[in-house]
């Protein structure tokens, strides 16, 4: 069974009953963690099968849960065992201070500019606060987590719809984040370094 897949997701969370959701946020927990598992399909899989608020509730509990383990396991390991795992580090400097460093968390979990389990190892390795990395983690998850739950709902609404929003996501998700990324718009090149 491929869970990944529509179908396969649904007989898997038949299968689980009512430990379905606690499941599926284990499994975005862990796919948070283990970068070689994809999260957006799992969260556009919970909105069509959930609807997009009880999606919405799983799927921030599970990468939010994922996104802290990741915090500390960066924070714990350090950066030599980070990057003989990785190949690189990304560094946060904190030279600019911690809360200008919580924007820019918040910022790249609203629109993705990184991958989201990179973000989660460089505070960790970086020694930033964990107040101020949970909260800009929590609060910066919940719009893009939002739109992926409820384009996944949608699908089961009008499939043009869905589509022109769907349209609209990518151009956002993508677009946006590379202008952000070239024009340096936010100043992350001053504050983010890989090593």
């Amino acid at each position: 069974m491929n869970i990944f897949s529509e179908e396969g997701f649904k007989a898997f969370a038949s299968m689980t009953g009512w430990w379905g959701p606690l499941v599926f946020s284990l499994l975005l927990a862990i796919s948070v963690v283990v970068s070689q598992i994809p999260g957006v399909p799992l969260t556009l899989a919970a909105g069509a099968l959930w609807g997009a608020l009880p999606a919405l509730f799983y799927s921030v509990l599970g990468g939010f849960l994922g996104a802290m383990i990741a915090y500390f396991l960066g924070r714990t390991l350090g950066r030599s065992i980070m990057k003989a795992l990785a190949g690189k580090v990304m560094v946060f400097d904190k030279e600019r201070g911690e809360v200008f460093l919580g924007i820019v968390i918040f910022l790249s979990r609203v629109l993705p500019l990184f991958p989201f389990d990179i973000i989660s190892y460089a505070a960790g390795v970086s020694g930033l606060s964990v107040r101020i990395y949970a909260l800009a983690t929590f609060f910066g998850m919940i719009p893009s987590t939002f739109l992926l739950t409820y384009l996944g709902s949608a699908f089961h609404l009008n499939w043009v719809y869905a589509l022109g929003l769907s349209l609209v996501a990518t151009v956002m998700l993508i677009a946006l984040p590379l202008l952000i990324r070239r024009y340096n718009l936010l100043g992350l090149r001053d504050s983010i370094r890989l090593e």
